[in-house]
């Protein structure tokens, strides 16, 4: 029979799969000799099992039933006892921590008679029903399906009656009372009793907390960070401690560095005369932690020691909950800590200076997602003016949005594409929605340590907490602030650097790393000491990425500036110029010239009048990636896109007849090209490799302008590699025919200037079909680059324009996708076809160069995805080459290396 149940003393953090993050770091601690209180997990096994059956497995009742009596015994009274009560917690614990996404009750144990044995016990009658209320109303909530809301309503209704402005100015029969009032609440909201039995208490709760893995801010959280559905928890019980029991007790929690910006230091909030509950949620606004050397002396060296020891133990930043029970520190949890992404970088550099971890570690622990982060705008801070108001600067960045203040009305402006900032006295995990919908979160209550900062943080968000100068009205829809009223759908900005808000719409500058890599990758550009921590840091890092990748980084590009740009990110070349942006703006007449064109001769005479241009755009291009690579795409989209829309020229020479007037012959002559080449699915149409088969001249005007351009950097000295690049091929026939034009112009061009020019001639491979038949195409092609746009598409049979608004929100919810095929690559179909193309084109071409140009080449997720498959570079947007760059470093790292920043 399968074992569920392990005390804390069997298990240790190897176990996370089984005991969960939470379970297995208590159990590391209690190995470590930290004092943690007793206790035991149950098995993320048995979570699977009783969701896949909907009942307990086999043997978990006796298993609990038999762990609860060994603690009965170590502790030396039971759980409920009357006249001395052992009290539990029971907490979640998924492998992957989730922070406030499911559920947890405390003071399990207390009923009717023991709440007067614990009052009298610990000589505090005020602590015993207040503990009491907290069981009732959790329990309530979340074993029972009681409404929350309706617990918090009963507790404003008595506070307002006592004239009381939080908890602490309820006195003993205030709370005794509230406890009658949630328990008659209870029976009528559900028709049974609050449970009276401490064992029934206890199993209850541990289904409970199984079934919150399915809640919807559970399920809402795991897809925004791509954590598996099939995972399950763990369910922790623990022995309660108590920071509610006087001055001279508190709860509090720590991080071994600042989680904001990775500066070394003990950081952290303390609430005296508090459970552990009270400092996340905000509800009262904790102490800063160095505040607690004053009050307990002893208890802060205590924990500072312990501190030192779970960072050096772990090699990392630590995030530690604890409680004091009358000046005796007790260890709740530890885990390696959420941070942001300057934080990240910040410490993973310090460590590696500390000996604590080496580069290859440091690399493993920052992502390109968090450098994404650190590369976003912040608020120019000499144009904003004075502050609306302060607060704490839980999570950096820059937020401009309109003022919500609810989480449905957050997902619901969201939705409709207006940037909004969730404002609430404090977030709760039901806010969860609205937090993932919005741009930054702002609440007025709380600290680093709130709900609100913690899940910021952990989602990349923009977070101010604490500021207490805004007075928040949910009901009214609005906020105060220093006598200014700011309602709902007014725009304000955030800046979670800075713990500042400012009303309106406040300028935005490029951060410090931005101007890092715009300055062409100098650590020592001038800004301000903490930004160039980070930038330090940064640059550290990104050689650390470029020494151990084996891809290359290319960049997406079609102008001399958007090159110079690619080039100072790190770019290693082009590999993808595309040759319709050319054709725009004035020189569109042209290209209708050719389109309209009856005779051959008119044709030549427009495809002749766009040579010039064209050969100037590409010198510009060469000069700027001088010594690199440059693929350049001939042209791909369908002719049309190049003439006026259908039904704006239809209605245009429609409305001319219908005033008895003669429309423009030009119009006329435009409707019907246009009319003649209608699609009705112009992306699987006459374009690509097809156009070029089509329309003669097409090719060897484009082919002879990159040829001529590559003669003229030469007779200038420069060192031109210009690629060219055949779109949308099918087969090998379509290849080799353009092959075969290609090599004539470049010979002409050669004989014309007396310059050898040889430009490389290879194709994307953006086609299923193409996918599959990669070992003929390689015969004709010197390398591929994977178009995994179009491969996307036309591998699921989208229309990516059409089913990303249609249905791809209802996929995404049905967890259909864990993610859009469009973002990060299709591994199963699409990244199958690349895996093929790159078998077969290297079985016969060996020496085949393989890149990709779609925009997978700068999704952190798919960049790993390509160096497995073994291509030789990505190519990506100028701005994502940064990102592309460190994640092919992180990718050529050994597996045991890499870290799930999770």
């Amino acid at each position: 029979m399968a074992r569920y149940v392990y005390d804390f003393s069997e298990g240790g953090r190897e176990m996370a799969g089984l005991l969960g993050g939470k379970g297995a770091n208590l159990a590391e601690m209690t190995r470590m000799g930290l004092p943690v209180p007793p206790g035991f997990t149950v098995t993320t096994e048995a979570c699977r099992a009783f969701l896949s059956s909907g009942t307990e497995p086999e043997g978990l009742g006796p298993e609990v039933d038999r762990q609860l009596a060994a603690l009965e015994r170590a502790a030396g009274r039971r759980l409920g006892q009357p006249d001395n009560p052992l009290l539990l917690s029971v907490r979640s614990g998924a492998r992957f921590s989730m922070p406030g996404m499911m559920d947890t009750i405390l003071d399990i144990g207390l009923n009717d008679e023991s709440v007067r044995g614990l009052a009298k016990t610990s000589g505090q009658e005020r602590f015993a029903w207040d503990s009491y209320r907290r069981l009732v109303q959790m329990f309530g909530s979340t074993v029972m399906g009681v409404d929350g809301a309706l617990f918090e309503e009963a507790l404003s209704r008595l506070k307002e009656s006592r004239g009381a402005p939080d908890d602490l100015r309820l006195d003993a029969t205030d709370l005794a009372g509230l406890v009658e009032t949630y328990q008659e609440l209870i029976r009528r909201e559900t028709g049974e009793d609050f449970p009276q039995d401490p064992v029934e208490q206890l199993h209850r709760s541990i289904r409970a907390v199984f079934e919150s893995w399915n809640g919807e801010r559970a399920r809402v959280y795991r897809r925004r960070e791509h954590i598996p559905d099939d995972l399950g928890t763990a369910v922790n019980v623990q022995t309660m401690v108590f920071g509610n029991l006087g001055p001279d007790s508190g709860s509090g929690v720590a991080f071994t560095r600042d989680p904001a910006t990775g500066r070394p230091g003990v950081y952290g909030d303390y609430l005296p005369n508090a459970q552990g509950e009270d400092v996340v949620s905000g509800i009262r606004n904790a102490v800063p932690l160095g505040k607690l050397e004053r009050l307990d002396p002893d208890a802060y060296w205590q924990l500072h020691d312990y501190l030192r020891i779970l960072e050096d133990h772990y090699r990392d930043l630590c995030d530690i909950e604890f409680t004091i029970e009358h000046r005796k520190l007790w260890m709740l949890q530890t885990r390696v800590g959420k941070r942001t992404a300057e934080a990240a970088f910040a410490i993973a550099d310090a460590l590696v200076d500390e000996n604590l971890i080496n580069p290859a570690e440091a690399l493993a622990r920052v992502s390109g997602e968090g450098l994404a982060r650190l590369m976003f705008p912040r608020f120019d801070t000499t144009a904003v003016g004075a502050p609306l108001a302060h607060g704490i600067p839980a999570s950096p960045g820059a937020a401009v949005g309109a003022a919500v203040f609810d989480s449905a009305e957050a997902v619901r402006r969201a939705a409709a594409g207006e940037a909004v900032v969730l404002v609430r006295q404090e977030t709760t995990p039901d806010d969860l929605p609205g937090m993932v919908a919005a741009q930054a979160v702002l609440t007025s209550r709380g600290g680093k340590t709130s709900h609100a900062a913690v899940v910021a943080r952990g989602m990349g968000k923009v977070c101010v907490c604490g500021a207490e100068e805004i007075v928040v009205d949910v009901r009214a829809r609005r906020f105060t602030a220093n006598g200014i009223t700011v309602a709902e759908g007014t725009v304000i900005s955030v800046d979670g650097s800075e713990g500042t808000v400012h009303l309106g719409a406040a300028p935005l500058v490029d951060s410090a790393v931005m101007t890092y890599f715009e300055s062409g990758l100098k650590a020592g550009v001038e800004t301000d000491a903490p930004a160039q921590h980070v930038v330090g840091a940064v640059d550290r890092l990104m050689e650390q990425a470029d020494g151990v990748r084996r891809l290359g980084v290319r960049a997406n590009a079609d102008t001399p500036e958007d090159a110079a740009r690619a080039r100072r990110f790190g770019a290693e070349g082009i590999g993808l110029c595309r040759t319709e942006h050319m054709f725009l703006g004035e020189r569109r007449r042209l290209v209708e010239a050719m389109i309209l064109a009856r005779t051959d001769a008119e044709r030549d005479r427009a495809l002749a009048g766009l040579l010039p241009s064209q050969r100037e755009d590409f010198v510009g291009i060469l000069a700027a990636m001088d010594g690199l690579p440059v693929t350049i795409r001939l042209l791909d989209p369908p002719l049309h896109e190049f003439l006026p829309d259908r039904t704006e020229l239809s209605v245009r020479v429609a409305a001319t007849e219908a005033h008895g007037d003669a429309p423009a012959a030009h119009d006329v002559e435009l409707l019907a090209a246009v009319n003649r080449m209608h699609e009705e699915n112009p992306m699987l149409g006459l374009r690509g490799v097809r156009l070029g088969l089509v329309v003669p001249g097409l090719v060897a005007m484009q082919v002879r302008a990159v040829a001529e351009a590559v003669a003229e950097r030469k007779r200038a000295g420069g060192d031109p590699r210009a690629e060219i690049m055949v779109p949308l091929v099918d087969t090998v026939e379509e290849l080799r025919i353009v092959r075969a034009v290609v090599e004539r112009v470049l010979a002409e061009v050669s004989e014309e200037t007396g310059i050898p020019v040889d430009c490389p001639v290879g194709t994307m491979i953006e086609l299923p079909r193409a996918a599959l038949t990669a070992g003929l195409i390689a015969q004709e092609a010197v390398f591929f680059s994977f178009g995994t746009n179009d491969l996307t598409q036309t591998t699921w049979g989208f229309s990516r324009d059409d089913v990303e608004a249609a249905f791809f929100s209802a996929y995404l919810e049905q967890g259909i996708f864990k993610v859009s095929p469009f973002e990060t690559i299709d591994r199963e179909g699409v990244g199958r076809l690349v895996e093929i193309a790159v078998a077969e084109g290297r079985a016969a071409r060996p020496d085949l160069e393989i890149g990709v140009c779609g925009e997978h080449g700068g999704d952190p997720e798919s960049v790993h995805f390509f160096h497995g498959a073994g291509l030789d570079y990505v190519s990506c947007s100028p701005f994502r080459v940064p990102v592309a760059r460190l994640e092919a470093g992180r990718a050529a790292l050994p597996d045991t290396e890499v870290s799930d920043s999770r």
